[in-house]
């Protein structure tokens, strides 16, 4: 499933929250960072399951995309700790693409 938000956090900041929040906040489904580059993130968890998060900032604000098959609540539950942008897109789950 993928997991759509816009928040006032520049992008690395969001990077940098997502890796300490699958590493320390939820112990039983914890992933951590297998390859990263500029503006997104690739953590591996249980069972090689992987979380796969963007982050773009244009003007003031940061449009994150995270995508994922077996952490679907805790990637909600991520994105839900983040500070809404000052004019924020409406948190939204989308069906992937086939």
């Amino acid at each position: 499933m993928v997991h759509e938000v816009s928040t006032s956090l520049r992008s690395e900041d969001v990077l940098l929250r997502a890796k300490r929040f699958f590493g320390e906040r939820v112990p039983q489904y914890a992933a951590f960072p297998e390859r990263e580059g500029a503006g997104w993130l690739l953590l591996r968890g249980q069972g090689g399951e992987e979380i796969v998060i963007s982050a773009s900032t244009i003007e003031a604000v940061t449009a994150v995309r995270a995508s994922t098959l077996l952490f679907d609540a805790q990637v909600a539950r991520f994105l839900s700790t983040l500070p809404p942008a000052a004019d924020p897109m409406t948190q939204r789950a989308a069906a992937p693409a086939a």
